[in-house]
């Protein structure tokens, strides 16, 4: 309320609220059931705003207004309880200095709303069912003084007041009676229009606007309420462009509705939550899409951390009315700070942003796809070179040699899938990306088997010298066939594979495309049953591996050099795939850090896996194969192991 307006409580003290019967009241009520109250409002030409204050219950209601504002504020709902700031600029009111008003409240509703030229403005939305009490008969109470700006031609009910200009009126000595009894014997009017519907959701909203667009519509913008003492920078604003005129047939009203702080809205993933604030913009019986000019909602919010992926959605209603699906679909994201997001959207519906709850986004997407891109490149060609080099050494018929060269073969293949998915995913059909993605994953389990096939290999040379190798069909049927099993069942089952958007923090509005396992509830689950599963417990086995090996053979003459040391211990990582544990480290001050390098190792690793065995051959022949190459190391599981180095 302006600070020039008093209180009621300044001209009389306050009403007691009345409780009657039905029966005494009922002949009058009937009559004075609903409260119009119009004026011109007589203001400057100065940035105008409205207040309202409104809360339950049946005393009065006070109207004012001065130079700059117009205040509402009262007790006469039923459960009605909205208060804020609107910007009425907007609508073009300060271009005047006369504005021709109405207030008008619908008890059997609880609604309450305010026309201001051809604005109209519900600050009170209707309820679901018929409230239980009716604040009904106001009338007309108290008066300020003449003013120079204010309210003039004041009219409740079509009977005038006066038509000199006062600050504020007050409307009371209302009466409370059943809305069940007032709507038997008086009729519920317009109130059964407002009953919910299968075909179209009635929401509560915190404010209504109605916009009619003559046919020099230009567009215009709006701003919903904003809170007492929060900036206007907070209000969620609306712009709707000229060509949505051309794009109506008949009805040339639209209306926008703001809501805030609805549960119905959230969907029901927990991993993404709605923000608090909806914005509804219909056309009555028409269906307005691909507009050649977006409509551009701009929301502002709480600082949402970079790592957070925002989206604008909408939701149609059409297709499920009673089911809240939120859709990316002919909406544009465009992240001005952390703290405001425009969407652009070519169509009409509810609007909202659909928060990521945890940090799904990558981090420095497009330096990590260049590297992994190089490192899978350069792996591909390393592991050829790997294979031919393997199958021309004079043991190449060994078991250690054999599973090397299809660990080797698997790493090929994997890195070349990874290569080109994502040019599958963006020339190819939904067919083929599911074809790739399936593949590519065959290949990563493949390589997780071969690196624990390197793991129980090297663990049966140094502990089980003694017994017997299994036969080289044995490590073939688990490396190759078995990881086939799980993917046969993920096929079987759907929805798993196909193409995949990975989004950016940077920048969400230009994804990644790759074909592999989709975002839906059945590939989330595989990922984490089958492939985290599988790797965390390659890298704890690897880990073990790489300590029983050093601490079986940390006394040889060889070890002593520092350099052998690091090379054996780095050449069994790569075997073993430890390095690939450090994906499971990424968080932390030093997040970033290890992102870099475990795409770098994980992407190089069929170069570096080259690299170990051309260094360990270049060093037996420096020494002379007295070093790495001799077998009197002093015990037979030292003779083994040193075997497994030498292939």
């Amino acid at each position: 309320m302006s600070k020039h307006v008093s209180t009621p409580s300044a001209w009389e003290e306050e009403k007691p609220v009345t409780l009657v019967s039905p029966s005494e009241v009922l002949a009058s009520s009937l009559g004075d059931r609903d409260l119009s109250f119009c004026g011109t409002w007589h203001h400057s030409r100065i940035p105008l705003h409205l207040n309202f204050n409104l809360t339950p219950g049946c005393s009065s209601i006070l109207i004012s207004a001065n130079e700059s504002s117009m205040s509402v504020e009262g007790q006469i709902a039923a459960q009605c309880k909205q208060s804020g700031r609107l910007d009425l600029g907007q609508y073009g009111l300060d271009t005047e200095e006369d504005s021709d008003f109405c207030l008008y409240y619908e008890p059997l509703q609880d609604q309450l709303k305010l026309q201001v030229k051809r604005m109209n403005l519900t600050l009170c939305p209707p309820t679901h069912s018929l409230p239980l009490d009716c604040c009904t008969a106001l009338a007309h109470g108290s008066n300020t003084a003449i003013a120079e700006f204010g309210i003039a031609n004041a009219a409740i009910r079509g009977d005038v007041i006066g038509p000199h200009i006062r600050k504020a009126f007050e409307i009371g000595s209302g009466f409370r009676v059943p809305c069940e009894r007032l709507c038997h014997e008086g009729g519920c009017g317009s109130t059964q229009a407002n009953v919910s519907t299968e075909d179209e959701p009635e929401l509560p909203f915190t404010l209504r606007l109605e916009v009619k667009m003559e046919d020099n519509f230009e567009g215009r913008t709006f701003t919903s309420t904003i809170r007492e003492g929060e900036s206007p920078d907070t209000a969620t604003s609306v712009h709707l462009p000229s060509v949505l005129r051309k794009a109506v047939k008949s009805n040339n009203r639209v209306v926008c509705a703001f809501f805030k702080n609805s549960s119905i809205f959230q969907d029901s993933h927990p991993e993404v939550s709605i923000l608090e604030d909806v914005v509804e913009i219909t056309v009555e019986n028409e269906v307005i899409k691909d507009l050649s000019e977006p409509i551009k909602i701009n929301f502002s919010h709480n600082a949402i951390p970079k790592t957070h992926l925002r989206t604008c959605v909408s939701w149609d209603t059409r297709k499920d009315p009673q089911k809240v699906t939120w859709l990316t679909d002919g909406c544009e994201t465009v992240r001005h700070r952390d703290n405001q997001t425009e969407c652009r959207c070519t169509h009409l519906t509810y609007f909202s942003i659909l928060v990521q709850l945890e940090p799904k986004p990558v981090r420095h997407l497009l330096a990590l796809t260049v590297i992994t891109s190089l490192g899978c490149a350069v792996s591909v060609i390393s592991c050829i070179a790997l294979i031919v080099y393997l199958c021309r050494k004079r043991r190449a018929k060994e078991q250690s040699t054999l599973i090397h060269l299809r660990l080797a073969a698997s790493l090929a293949l994997l890195n070349l899938l990874f290569f080109l998915t994502g040019v599958m995913a963006n020339v190819g059909g939904p067919r083929l990306c599911s074809v790739v993605g399936a593949a590519l994953h065959y290949a990563l389990l493949c390589s997780f088997t071969w690196m624990g096939i390197e793991v129980f290999h090297t663990f049966w040379l140094v502990y089980m010298v003694f017994n017997p190798i299994p036969k080289m069909l044995i490590w073939n049927l688990i490396g190759f066939a078995l990881p086939i099993v799980p993917i046969l069942i993920l096929a079987f089952l759907g929805d798993v594979y196909g193409r995949r958007e990975v989004m950016a923090s940077e920048n969400d509005t230009d994804p990644y495309l790759m074909c592999w396992m989709t975002n839906s509830p059945t590939a989330a689950l595989a990922h984490y049953f089958i492939n985290l599963t599988t790797l965390a417990v390659l890298v704890s086995a690897g880990l073990v591996m790489l300590f029983l090996v050093y601490r079986e053979i940390r006394t040889r003459d060889e070890w002593r050099q520092r350099r052998v040391a690091f090379l054996s211990i780095w050449g069994l990582s790569c075997l073993f795939g430890t390095t690939w544990g450090l994906t499971f480290l990424d968080f932390g001050p030093l997040s970033d850090f290890i992102l870099f390098l475990s795409c770098i190792l994980i992407s190089f690793q069929g170069f570096f896996l080259m690299l170990r065995f051309f260094l360990l051959d270049s060093m037996r022949k420096q020494a002379g194969g007295s070093a790495l190459g001799s077998s009197s190391s002093g015990s037979t599981r030292q003779h083994m192991l040193q075997n497994q180095e030498k292939s």
